[in-house]
């Protein structure tokens, strides 16, 4: 979005110092990215207006994956950084390695090294360097394949900002694919909070209703928001925070939420043999 100039010079750099070379698709949200100065390898794809996380993200996957050359999509957010110089040759190893290996997620760790608690994908999230089958990812630094995406689809566009990578990872799953937590790829990212964004609460709550709706088994819609009302009472100590976190529930409830396609009761009982079942 044109805010993080600096930010996104140095991860620009630190992909051009990858050992496995790349094709690089640069998409600007609502800018027009003539001040970012790129080689000529860097594809950049200025938008005219700003589509969101996942609507943004998808103008990027179609450029890289209609050209039908790629079959590894590495997405990476502007204030990320790539530490290690063989991220993308060990991205190529794993998948691969695993024919059904449909995304890798990154472990994202700050300046210091410190993996917060709400960075790892797991329920029980003592050891950040626990990695392995997960049922969920971070959408700062993680890989796709491509023939999966061409399977499962892309980025839940009417998202926004908030929930497409559940959206995505459930769609992964029940479609047999495997979600793989990767902390020795480590992408850097300065600590902050996802509240520091004016729509967070009621694109969280408005999203997480639209993600019910789409993907859970008509039983287990009022059981997972049941639950995340519970712990967003619990844990919010803003008044506004929960008022609009209340607002954008109804906006989940009221307004069309895409295509429903449920995911099926063996993926559920998968989710809930991996440590995560689709309730939390």
């Amino acid at each position: 979005m044109g805010t993080r100039p600096k930010e996104l010079a140095d991860l620009l750099a630190s992909v051009a110092r990858q050992d496995v070379p790349a094709k690089v698709v640069l998409i600007g949200n609502a800018t027009p990215l003539t001040d970012v100065i790129v080689g000529d390898d860097v594809l950049k794809i200025p938008l005219a207006e700003n589509l969101g996380c996942p609507g943004g993200r998808n103008v990027g996957l179609r450029a890289l994956c209609e050209a039908g050359e790629v079959d590894v999509v590495v997405e990476l957010d502007d204030d990320g950084l790539l530490i290690a110089d063989d991220v993308f040759r060990r991205v190529g190893q794993l998948f691969a390695g695993e024919a059904k290996l449909g995304i890798v997620g990154f472990r994202v760790a700050d300046e210091h090294g410190h993996t917060e608690r709400r960075w790892i994908p797991r329920l029980r999230a003592d050891d950040p360097m626990r990695g392995g089958p997960v049922t969920a990812f971070l959408g700062g630094g993680h890989a796709l394949s491509v023939p999966m995406l061409g399977q499962t689809g892309l980025w839940p566009a009417e998202f926004f900002f908030g929930h497409e990578e559940s959206d995505l990872a459930w769609r992964c799953l029940d479609a047999g694919w495997k979600i793989s937590y990767e902390p020795e790829l480590v992408l850097r990212h300065p600590r902050t909070s996802p509240a520091r964004h004016a729509t967070h609460y009621r694109y969280t709550a408005r999203n997480r209703v639209w993600l019910a709706r789409r993907r859970l088994p008509w039983p287990l819609v009022p059981v997972y928001l049941g639950v995340w009302m519970l712990l967003t009472v619990v844990r919010t100590r803003s008044p506004g925070g929960l008022r609009a976190w209340f607002g954008g529930f109804r906006e989940g409830m009221r307004t069309p939420c895409g295509p429903r396609k449920a995911m099926k009761w063996r993926t559920v009982w998968r989710m809930t043999r991996l440590g995560r079942p689709p309730i939390l």
